[in-house]
Order: structure tokens, then C-alpha cells, then sequence
């Protein structure tokens, strides 16, 4: 077997495996959404809850400040990883606990500052989830060094599975078995249901915790000072990346409760916007999962002599692989929306925007290994900087205006754009020959059979699902036929 294409197997088989502990958990959240917006909560509370998760993505990045990237690189590099290891989850424990006792201290202001006031439970429980998952994300790095991707997962979905329960039995069980008087039990006197959504989740997340104390049985609150000033120097860049990708992920939502006109219920608007932005989840999802397998699987492959080519096959198969999930959606969007409430449905259209831009992410995520392996980070802050900035500026001009459509195309260009530039700069740092041909071929083809497909619905029909059907089916058979016929065996 040709080595680049044993690697690229090997990716697969470890891309399926972490899909146990990112699809799996994911899919089940996304079991929620119905819960929420068809059965439980308002279009404003579903903003609610949406704006505040936004807040916990941006300060999660900030709290690991690129530690879990720089413990890639240097647990390969060093020949003690467990000192990576202890200086890495030292340093974030210091910073977690000293985000915790500002927030607790300026609880007040914070409520204030997001528009909450009234509900600073909600700050207080965000804190600690935020400051939990922080102090876990080395140890599921290191299971990730250590390729034990079942142990990984196995901890991901029962940590979910005990946040979804919980949600069950909060929202639905409780509500249900005491009637309209559920409301006069003491916790629910006191917590609004938005509340027992956090609740849940700080639950989950301290499962999480217990789960992984085998990884922390060895651990030493010890810094090593000279390692951790090389992370620090590899990893702050990172954190740029990070936060401003974050930023280019969240910074729609937090900007629609503040941009829109004042006699528009930001809240409301909101929650439309998060929950057809949800219908592009498996998008996310394999995104998401392709990542947590390909980092440790880039570094590794780096040593090898035909790395490269390597990196281009990879890049191929995803890009046919995701215009797969895009049509999947969009020729099937009339199904795929009775998983959010029909008052939630005006914000369809933004579901193919939303894909595409995932999609781009994703082969941004590619892309990335250039500057992560030639130790360039400063050019993935710069990238991630123009995202970020974008992002805000489209979002400001386009929200009043537009409303989350706006949003929508923000994201949009922001992940194109980003995408772009680091392949230009890639060229140029670290050249990797892309089969453009074939990804050319899977892109044009995509849009050809999304555009007939659209055709096809308002001209006849009633024949719309055969014939969508039959489109699905020729471009999945035109994916498989150009990597087999670019990548098989004998051509290699």
C-alpha cells in the first residue's frame, strides 16, 4: 500500500473514532433544539441562552490561552511529556482560578454590562462551567497525544448524556409530573428554566472532571519556567487564532442582541438566527471532528518524507466529503427543519450560507498546517485577526439593515476570506500541491446540482424529492470515482 494513502486511511479510522466523542455528544445536544424551540422555550429565551453560550466560547479560548496547540507541539518535541503535561494544566489552573474570584467579585457589573441584571445566578454558573472546561482541555489533549480516541469519546458522551438528562428532567419530567404548580417549588422559585439549562451543564461538565482524574493521578502543580515560556511564545499566537476564529464564530450572535433596530426584539431575532444556524450541524460536526484528529495527525506526519503529499490527499477527500454533507441538508431541508419549531422557520434561508461557511472553515483547518509546523503561528494570528475584524465590521454594517441574514453572509465572507489568505501565504512558507483540479471539480459540481435542485423545486414540484435524490446520488458517485481514479492503489 502507498504510504501517503495507508496515512490518509489511518485518518479516517482515527476521524470516525473521535466522531464517537464530537458527533455522537453533538447530535445528542442537537437532540435539545427540538426541546427548546418546539416545546419549552420563547423565541427571546432561546436568544437567552444562546447569547450567553457566545460568552462562554470567547472566554473558553481566553482561559487556555493556546496551551492545548502548544502541548501538541512540544509533547512531540520533548522527550518528557508529562512535563509539558504538568506545566500546561498548571498555568491554566492559575489563570481559571483567578477568573473565578473576579467574576465572583464583580458579579453585579457583569449582570449589567450583558443586560442580564436580574440574573446573575446565570453569571455565576457560567463561570464555573467555563473555568471546569478550561482545566479539562489538557487532559483531553493528552489523551488525544496518547491516541486513546475511545477513552476520549467514551468521557464526552456520558458527560452529554448526564447534561441531556438533566435538561430532561428539569425542563420536561419535573414541569410535567407537578403541573402548572411546578413553579411554586422552591428551585424553580428562585431559577427561571433558561437557569436550569447552566445547571445541567455544570453538572455535566464536573462529570467530565471525575472522569478524567486517572490523567490527573500523575499530575504535578509544577511550571517549568524555561518550557513554559516557549508555549507561551507558541501558544499566544494560538490564542489569537483562536480568539478571533471565536470571534468570527460568536460575534454574530452577541452583535444581533445590540445592532438591531430598537422597536425589533433582539431576543426573538436571536433565537430564529441559533436555531436554523443549528440546522447546519453536521456540517460543524464533522468539522469539528476532523480537527481533533488531524492536529495530532499533522504534527505526526511531519517527519515523514512524503508528508506532504499526504497533506494533499487529505484535503481532496474533505473537500468532497463536505459538499457531500452540504447537499444533504440543502436537498433535504424540508425535513431537516422539523427539528426546530415552525415559529423558528422564516430563518431557513440562512442555512446554506451557514454550510458553506462551515465548509470553508473546514478547509481553512487544512490549510492551517503551515504556519503549525514551521513554528509561523504570528501568520495564523494575522489571518485569524483579519476574520475576526471582519466579522465585526460586515456584522455592523449589514444587522440593521439585514438583520441575521446579514449575520449569515458576515460569517460567510469572513471564513472565505480567511481561507484565502492562508493558502495565498501558504504558497509561499510551506508549498503544498493542492490537487486544485479535483476540489474544483467537487466545488462547480456542488453548486451545479444545489442550483438545479432549487430549479427543480419551483418549477415541478412534485417530482422535487426523485429527481433531488438522484442528483444526491450522481454527485456522491462523482466524488467516490475522482478519488479513486486521482488516488488509488495502482496509481500510486
Amino acid at each position: 500500500m502507498n504510504e501517503p494513502t495507508g496515512a490518509v486511511k489511518k485518518l479516517v479510522s482515527d476521524t470516525a473514532v473521535y466522531g464517537l466523542g464530537t458527533m455522537v455528544p453533538r447530535f445528542l445536544n442537537y437532540l435539545l433544539v427540538p426541546l427548546y424551540t418546539i416545546y419549552v422555550f420563547t423565541q427571546a429565551q432561546y436568544g437567552q441562552v444562546t447569547l450567553l453560550y457566545s460568552y462562554v466560547a470567547i472566554l473558553l479560548v481566553i482561559l487556555t490561552f493556546g496551551m492545548e496547540t502548544a502541548f501538541f507541539r512540544y509533547a512531540n518535541l520533548s522527550k518528557s511529556p508529562k512535563k509539558v503535561f504538568n506545566t500546561a494544566t498548571s498555568s491554566i489552573l492559575i489563570v481559571s482560578v483567578i477568573f473565578l474570584l473576579l467574576v465572583f467579585y464583580f458579579v453585579d457589573e457583569i449582570a449589567v454590562l450583558i443586560q442580564y441584571p436580574h440574573n446573575k445566578e446565570y453569571v455565576r454558573v457560567v463561570a464555573l462551567i467555563i473555568a471546569i472546561d478550561a482545566l479539562t482541555a489538557i487532559p483531553f489533549a493528552y489523551l488525544r497525544y496518547k491516541n486513546k480516541a475511545l477513552k476520549f469519546s467514551v468521557i464526552r458522551i456520558i458527560s452529554v448524556a448526564i447534561t441531556i438528562s438533566l435538561n430532561l428532567i428539569f425542563l420536561v419530567v419535573i414541569p410535567n409530573y407537578f403541573g402548572d404548580d411546578y413553579v411554586n417549588l422552591p428551585v424553580y422559585r428562585s431559577t427561571s428554566l433558561v437557569g436550569f439549562v447552566f445547571i445541567a451543564n455544570l453538572v455535566g461538565s464536573c462529570s467530565t472532571l471525575v472522569m478524567l482524574a486517572t490523567e490527573f493521578v500523575s499530575f504535578s502543580f509544577k511550571i517549568d519556567s524555561s518550557l513554559f515560556k516557549k508555549m507561551l511564545q507558541y501558544g499566544m499566537p494560538m490564542l489569537v487564532i483562536s480568539l478571533m476564529f471565536m470571534i468570527t464564530e460568536v460575534a454574530d450572535k452577541i452583535l444581533l442582541k445590540y445592532m438591531l433596530p430598537s422597536d425589533v426584539d433582539a431576543d426573538a431575532q436571536l433565537g430564529i438566527y441559533a436555531a436554523c444556524y443549528k440546522l447546519a450541524i453536521i456540517m460543524m460536526l464533522f468539522v469539528q471532528m476532523f480537527r481533533y484528529a488531524a492536529e495530532p495527525f499533522f504534527f505526526a506526519e511531519a517527519k515523514k518524507k512524503d508528508a506532504k503529499e499526504t497533506y494533499s490527499k487529505v484535503m481532496s477527500l474533505f473537500v468532497g466529503f463536505t459538499w457531500s454533507i452540504f447537499l444533504m441538508v440543502t436537498l433535504y431541508i424540508d425535513v431537516f427543519k422539523y427539528f426546530i419549531g415552525e415559529a423558528f422557520w422564516p430563518g431557513l434561508q440562512i442555512v446554506p450560507i451557514v454550510l458553506s461557511a462551515k465548509l470553508f472553515l473546514g478547509v481553512f483547518y487544512n490549510l492551517s498546517v503551515w504556519y503549525k509546523l514551521t513554528n509561523k503561528t504570528l501568520y495564523g494570528a494575522v489571518v485569524a485577526t483579519v476574520g475576526g475584524l471582519l466579522t465585526i465590521l460586515l456584522n455592523v454594517l449589514l444587522i440593521p439593515k439585514y438583520g441575521y441574514v446579514g449575520s449569515a453572509w458576515a460569517n460567510f465572507v469572513s471564513y472565505l476570506v480567511i481561507m484565502l489568505v492562508s493558502y495565498y501565504w501558504g504558497k509561499k512558507h510551506y508549498k503544498i500541491s493542492y490537487n486544485l483540479r479535483i476540489i474544483f471539480s467537487y466545488t462547480v459540481f456542488a453548486m451545479v446540482v444545489y442550483a438545479v435542485s432549487v430549479a427543480i423545486k419551483s418549477s415541478i414540484s412534485a417530482y422535487y424529492y426523485p429527481l433531488a435524490s438522484i442528483l444526491f446520488v450522481v454527485f456522491i458517485f462523482f466524488v467516490y470515482y475522482g478519488w479513486s481514479r486521482d488516488y488509488s492503489p495502482e496509481k500510486n
